[in-house]
């Protein structure tokens, strides 16, 4: 549906509710894998619609935004008005609202329901969560209920289908309706000054007549585990555990299946190249092609592993403690409580991180989230500081006791997490200055998640990943490798039948080197040395800091091109280590000393040089806008902290 319809037989239904009410469960119940999700035109906000077969009648399933109130002073507010006035050109008007009400959460969420009454649309409640209010022994009349809402209401139980079919009926009964606002709660608000207080006033009264409680004396099961999990003190500890492992999944559980794709690549790429005869479209598919696509999946294991334990923590209602519990301290830097997760979740890859930000509903929070979470120092760093470290502080301590390439290591982490606190500081005053909204989060009882919700949940992230980003970083892998294979330096050429297996390699490796220097990535590597000297960087680093846009571990093996050491040389390579440390320049001196190797590393934890990132960033805003931003105040960062270092360095009397 990416335009008003025409078709006057497809039905139209809008499914609105606030976030934990059960709202996605029930969409996912109704349409199955049959749904697509997308950005309404314009806005970062989702856009999820589906097909539900209604009563032998087609239905698009419209899925609004998780919502508190139709008040307009969010964006996800003022798109989901819009959807329900008929106001947007690129949605249909509902013919029916299903509103998904939370049985043990009536006070907040028939809030936005008597927002939607006002509403020309007739309306179904979809009343989740019925069996865990009896377990707390309370009882609720569900026909009092639609009298006084004067709507139908319907009992569902999305994880075994109680209740669809009941559902889809009463929805089709209210087509075409014409109804009126429940005259109790017309009369309120309009003797009364402040809506605010006449809508609540209405829904206590209905809450009273409707529902009887039976466990005044008691305390709810979920309060009593609250007062462990979000206590002060003990339940940031157990925060802390449960983060250690989402960490230890997403870096070492994810690292088999990533080594299995990316050697599954590696082999069906050295199947192309020699299946195919040598030549541009040889190397176009298996260099560019290939390897692009290769660079994009490879995060797929992460990405599983994240949106698992994120659906899991948001199905068992743990998440909305997590961000209770950080809140306090995540707003002292202009950030919401949930930004903890996807900034955790960066040290593994920003990737995944940048895409959890979504559980975030303010649009400037979670813009804020995604400009900064690059800073967290990912996987991919840890390259390129064991390269450095090894090559140049090996074997070397601080005070006879600690190692100092842990010290350096530890300083890395420490110097983005600080740039991170104090970029979101002046983000949120500066370019996302806003008011800063309060902290609404109702904590949900805790209950057992669906396997089958989070595996949808799980399936489509996955899907939206590679769907959305692979296009872009397939694009830009092409141009990388077009920028380092073109013009082709024709090289002498030998006769390889004289060689050795390990001389053939040699000169292999050393033709590549040439043709590396001689591309259009040599030139653009002379071009900008003049930029690079002050850093203590010469041309052919320059070249390296070039290739590692595609991903920041290309460094190392850009550099044993560079360095006539062999492309599959990994960063423990001796090799290597000893390439680097051997590198001289026209004039004799080193090209790489201690400080030039911890300039480095202060600017690949500074810089935007991953262009997976960068794709997912231009998918999560829909602009072009933000990522370019990025890039930019990113790349002057670590040009300003790698002078610094150097610079300062040299001054001191280092080198």
């Amino acid at each position: 549906m990416d335009g008003k319809s025409t078709d006057n037989s497809i039905l139209t239904v809008a499914i609105a509710g606030n976030p934990n009410a059960g709202k996605t469960t029930l969409f996912n119940a109704l349409t199955g894998l049959r749904h697509k999700v997308a950005n309404y035109p314009g806005v970062t906000v989702e856009r999820k619609t589906g097909y539900w077969e209604l009563n032998g009648r087609a239905a698009d399933l419209v899925d609004l935004p998780g919502l508190y109130s139709l008040d307009a002073t969010s964006l996800d507010e003022k798109i989901a008005r819009e959807v329900l006035t008929g106001e947007r050109e690129d949605a249909r008007r509902p013919d029916v609202v299903v509103a998904v009400v939370d049985a043990t959460n009536l006070e907040r969420n028939l809030y936005l329901v008597t927002q939607l009454l006002e509403f020309d649309v007739p309306v179904v409640l979809a009343l989740t969560m019925v069996d865990i209010l009896e377990r707390q022994d309370h009882r609720l009349n569900i026909s009092k209920l639609s009298r006084r809402l004067g709507v139908p209401v319907v009992e569902i139980n999305a994880k075994d289908g109680r209740g669809i079919t009941e559902l889809a009926e009463a929805v089709g009964s209210v087509i075409g309706q014409q109804r009126e606002i429940p005259a109790s709660l017309r009369s309120r608000i309009e003797g009364e000054q402040n809506p605010i207080f006449a809508r609540y006033a209405f829904i206590s009264s209905v809450v009273q007549e409707s529902v009887i409680h039976r466990d005044a004396a008691a305390h709810r099961f979920s309060d009593r585990i609250d007062r462990v999990l979000t206590h002060p003190f003990f339940g940031l500890f157990i925060l802390l555990g449960i983060l250690l492992l989402i960490f230890q999944a997403i870096f070492s559980w994810a690292a088999i299946p990533m080594d299995l794709m990316d050697h599954g690549f590696g082999a069906l790429g050295d199947a192309v190249r020699s299946a195919l005869p040598e030549g541009i479209l040889n190397d176009l598919i298996v260099d560019g092609i290939i390897a692009g696509v290769g660079g994009v999946l490879v995060f797929l294991p992460q990405i599983i592993l994240l949106f698992l334990f994120i659906s899991v923590l948001e199905d068992t209602g743990y998440m909305a403690r997590a961000a209770f519990l950080m809140d306090r301290l995540m707003s002292r830097i202009g950030l919401h409580g949930k930004a903890f997760l996807p900034l955790i979740s960066s040290f593994a890859c920003a990737i995944p991180g940048i895409m959890a930000t979504r559980t975030i509903e303010s649009r400037r929070d979670r813009f804020a989230t995604i400009m900064i979470a690059p800073f967290m120092s990912c996987s991919a760093r840890l390259p390129v500081y064991t390269l450095m470290i090894a090559a140049f502080f090996a074997g070397q301590t601080v005070l006879g006791v600690v190692s100092l390439g842990a010290v350096i290591m530890l300083a890395m982490y420490g110097l983005g997490i600080l740039t991170a606190v104090i970029v979101a500081f002046v983000l949120k005053r500066t370019v996302l200055k806003a008011p800063p909204p309060p902290f609404i989060m109702e904590l949900p009882p805790y209950r057992l998640p669906s396997l089958k919700t989070i595996t949808l949940n799980v399936i489509d992230r996955a899907g939206q990943f590679v769907k959305r980003a692979g296009t872009v970083i397939l694009a830009i892998s092409i141009i990388l490798w077009a920028l380092m294979y073109f013009p082709r330096h024709e090289a002498v050429t030998v006769d390889h039948a004289t060689q050795s297996s390990v001389t053939v390699e040699a000169d292999e490796t050393a033709k590549a080197s040439e043709q590396l220097q001689n591309s259009y990535a040599g030139m653009l590597g002379r071009t900008i040395e003049p930029v690079m000297q002050p850093l203590g960087f010469d041309w052919k680093v320059g070249i390296a800091l070039i290739a590692s846009f595609a991903a920041r571990e290309v460094l190392v093996s850009t550099l044993s091109i560079i360095y006539n050491v062999g492309k599959d040389a990994n960063e423990e390579s001796e090799t290597l280590i000893s390439a680097i440390r051997d590198a001289k320049k026209a004039d004799g001196s080193s090209v790489w000393t201690p400080l030039t190797a911890l300039t480095m590393m202060v600017f690949f934890v500074l810089a935007m040089q991953c262009m997976s990132t960068v794709a997912v960033v231009r998918r999560e805003t829909n602009t072009w806008s933000w990522p370019l931003f990025m890039v930019g105040y990113m790349t002057v960062l670590a040009y300003a902290a790698a002078f610094l270092t150097y610079q300062g360095g040299r001054f001191l009397g280092f080198q």
